[in-house]
């Protein structure tokens, strides 16, 4: 498993609000390029992102599913991007001062070729590219909150 951490200068609630919006899933993910749908009533559990993974013309069309969630505080998913695997994905968010937030992203790899990669060769993948996902996400969160 791979965990990255980081804080945002929003409320948890700013925070949750960019997760709940499942349109914005290809602004903060990184790889997500396009969002051709998004279930009705996301993120209650079983609700998916429909999107593709990639840049065009070799795009992928995939779906991304909500296994947990805990209004504001979490948010798991199962990320598909076949024929690489899927991964949980799960974002804790806590509250360590007023309008001050840190996210935990966790991510483990549990299906598909990527599942036999050695956990450093996962690491050096997926921290990376897990650490500009909470960049941007950290980015939205703070737009959203200036704009209130």
């Amino acid at each position: 498993m791979v965990e990255v951490v980081v804080t945002v200068p929003a409320a948890r609630e700013q925070v949750f609000a960019v997760l709940a919006d499942g349109w914005s899933y290809s602004s903060w993910v990184v790889g997500a390029s396009h969002i051709r749908e998004v279930d009705a009533g996301w993120p209650a559990v079983g609700t998916r992102i429909h999107h593709s993974v990639g840049s065009w013309p070799l795009l992928l069309k995939d779906t991304t599913a909500v296994r947990a969630v805990e209004r504001p505080q979490l948010l798991e998913l199962d990320a598909r991007a076949w024929p690489f695997g899927a991964a949980r994905v799960r974002l804790e968010l806590t509250e360590t001062a007023p309008d001050t937030t840190e996210v935990r992203m966790s991510e483990e790899v549990v299906r598909g070729p990527g599942r036999v990669m050695p956990s450093a060769v996962q690491a050096a993948l997926l921290v990376p590219r897990n650490r500009e996902t909470l960049r941007r996400l950290c980015d939205l969160a703070v737009g959203r909150e200036l704009s209130r």
